[in-house]
């Protein structure tokens, strides 16, 4: 691959997979990502590291944690449903780190510039599955016809993870993404994301100035595109795994922060 190219490729993915790099060498490690190191590259994991710790210090290690929830969520409805697609996947390694069922198929799709510095990096790597890499803007409806082309069935239930990925993109474009989820999905198909309120939204973080989607009421904002959640912050009981100890406020209290990861179900 060009040079060019990799370094066309969106530094956030990089330092994605450096949290992760990072996370797999500790004693208390919350999961094990051995691509992740090289798919961040060494320049990525020393950027990454005084913010972690610092991150780690306040006690909310936010990334590790989310990928720990979400890994259990895949790990508890796959045993069931063979088809999981991983919008905006960037540097995720799931396909090759978790156990999956026989017969399993993992859609990844993302920008070209990413997808191809992944395959690059991983090229000879054997995934634990049938993964399906596709090539797509997410911010238009096209990235549907190519899952389709892929062999994606939408009469069987799936599993869609939306990890990362939602807050930035524009309030109408994150509308078009879940109507067109919405269409594709069969009954007995699983939703994951994560998602983050107006406030910090706006707020004053280094990486608020590419984030344009919040949601302040989970349930009732997915309950339009069909789906049964709930949702739960980080560092409450189940989303923080011993490590998560700060606390967000309570949500019945306005105009304060508040990120959610949110499961659902399409019940009909």
């Amino acid at each position: 691959m060009s040079e060019a190219t990799e370094t066309s490729v969106s530094f956030t993915a990089k330092v994605m997979a450096a949290g992760r790099a990072i996370e797999t060498q500790r004693p208390d490690a919350l999961f094990t990502d051995p691509l992740a190191a090289q798919l961040a590259g060494q320049e990525a994991i020393e950027a990454a590291i005084p913010t972690l710790e610092e991150y780690e210090k306040q006690g909310r290690p936010f990334t590790s944690v989310r990928t720990r929830f979400f890994d259990d969520f895949l790990n508890k409805y796959s045993d069931n449903i063979r088809q999981i697609v991983l919008l905006g996947s960037g540097m995720d390694t799931r396909a090759f780190r978790l156990n999956w069922p026989p017969g399993t198929h993992v859609y990844e799709i993302d920008q070209p510039d990413v997808m191809l510095y992944k395959e690059s990096v991983l090229n000879g790597v054997i995934p634990n599955c049938t993964r399906h890499s596709i090539c797509a803007d997410l911010k238009e409806s096209f990235w549907s016809q190519l899952l389709l082309k892929e062999g994606y069935q939408t009469s069987e239930p799936t599993i869609w993870l939306l990890e990362g990925f939602l807050y930035y993109l524009n309030p109408i474009e994150a509308k078009n993404l879940l109507r067109d989820i919405q269409n594709l999905s069969a009954k007995g198909s699983y939703f994951g994301a994560d998602v983050i309120n107006t406030v910090i939204c706006n707020g004053s973080d280094e990486w608020a100035k590419y984030w344009q989607f919040s949601c302040d009421e989970p349930e009732s904002f997915f309950a339009a595109y069909d789906w049964k959640v709930s949702a739960i912050q980080p560092g409450e009981e189940g989303a923080s795994f011993g490590r998560f100890t700060y606390q967000f406020p309570a949500r019945n209290i306005p105009d304060v922060p508040h990120i959610f990861f949110v499961l659902g179900v399409k019940e009909d």
